[in-house]
């Protein structure tokens, strides 16, 4: 049997977080829009501009971009899993770039968070285009969780 898509663990707080995640400054300049969230899961939109390209003779955006979609998606999928606020923060991002975009088009990127630990968040992305099976890149990352450094201090004053 298929697993089916839940709703995000706590609406209120998941799209409190998507709306903050698409307004601070970096995300707001590069356009990021939310598109999508269910339970481990969550899909960003680039659209494409002329100001993001890496390269002017192709067209194709900056590696850059792309980092910062898929870092932003990836944490926004923890945020899906949670039932209160509490801050993350990235450890580490690999991705695997394995074409450029195609100019003209938005980028999207659905991100899923296939762990969550007490302490690390464990998260999987992939960038992709409509019309396109090949992904552009796909993204693997980690997330310290507020609860660690809680429990961090705990350890320390005894």
């Amino acid at each position: 049997m298929q697993n089916l898509p839940l709703p995000v663990l706590n609406p209120a707080l998941f799209d409190d977080v998507a709306r903050w995640f698409c307004q601070i400054p970096h995300s707001a300049t590069i356009g990021l829009e939310f598109v999508n969230g269910e339970r481990g899961r969550a899909t960003l939109r680039l659209p494409y501009n002329t100001a993001l390209v890496g390269n002017p003779r192709t067209g194709v955006l900056h590696g850059g971009v792309m980092t910062s979609l898929i870092d932003t998606t990836s944490a926004l999928s923890v945020f899906s899993l949670l039932a209160e606020r509490e801050a993350i923060a990235t450890l580490d991002l690999r991705i695997d770039y394995l074409r450029g975009a195609t100019p003209g088009q938005p980028v999207y990127c659905t991100a899923e968070c296939y762990r969550l630990g007490r302490q690390i968040a464990f998260t999987r992305a992939t960038a992709y285009q409509e019309g396109n099976d090949q992904p552009i890149a796909h993204g693997v990352g980690t997330f310290m969780r507020e609860s660690s450094q809680a429990q961090l201090g705990s350890k320390k004053g005894g």
